[in-house]
């Protein structure tokens, strides 16, 4: 997800919805390419030239080919709806009812290109290194906002033991959903969420 600081992703009006669409346009040319070239053989000049933008504009919205893949608009989305839940819900209630408002904000394109890209994240090496990083930078996020709202430092054990346990669900959520075909992920992303609501009963 984004790399901006905390502040700079509160809110996107209709230039940030604008870059939100360009991203994503870039994002399904680059996808199609790695279907028929193969990631590694497709340059990011080509993804440009297929995006109708030049490889300037590509390194504006991505710093590198693997960031095409791994980078998403959900971020931004996921800070005012996380804060924009009730005061009076507990962080687990709060981010399990921001994360399906996030989801419904992210555009078609984007979900439409979801399953593909989390499948070249499991089968192309540089592209799980670059998803760790990702979801490092995620959990970093979470554990900023729950801090923020329960009036605890980041470094509060309890805080950082919930955003891993959130950033966990996420990604096991997202690779469930590369390996099924017929799964829609933010009903799974509900379901998952309902059951750590539930304290994970088996």
């Amino acid at each position: 997800m984004s790399k901006l600081s905390l502040d700079d992703r509160r809110g996107m009006g209709l230039r940030e919805w604008k870059k939100a669409k360009t991203m994503a346009a870039i994002q399904t040319q680059a996808m199609k390419l790695f279907r028929e070239k193969g990631f590694n053989a497709t340059t990011v000049e080509q993804i440009a030239e297929a995006a109708e933008v030049s490889p300037s504009t590509f390194f504006r919205y991505f710093a590198t080919k693997e960031e095409v893949v791994v980078k998403d608009n959900f971020d931004p989305y996921l800070i005012d709806a996380f804060r924009d839940q009730p005061k009076d819900f507990s962080p687990l209630q709060a981010i399990c009812r921001a994360i399906p408002e996030a989801l419904d904000r992210i555009s078609k394109e984007e979900l439409d290109t979801l399953r593909e890209r989390n499948r070249l994240i499991m089968t192309v090496p540089e592209l799980r290194s670059a998803v760790m990083a990702n979801m490092l930078e995620t959990t970093q996020l979470i554990v900023e906002l729950v801090a923020e709202r329960v009036g605890r430092k980041s470094d509060d054990l309890a805080v950082r033991t919930f955003a891993g346990a959130l950033s966990g669900t996420v990604l096991s959520v997202a690779l469930l959903h590369a390996e099924k075909e017929d799964s829609n992920f933010e009903e799974m992303m509900a379901e998952a969420l309902i059951l750590l609501e539930q304290g994970l009963p088996l």
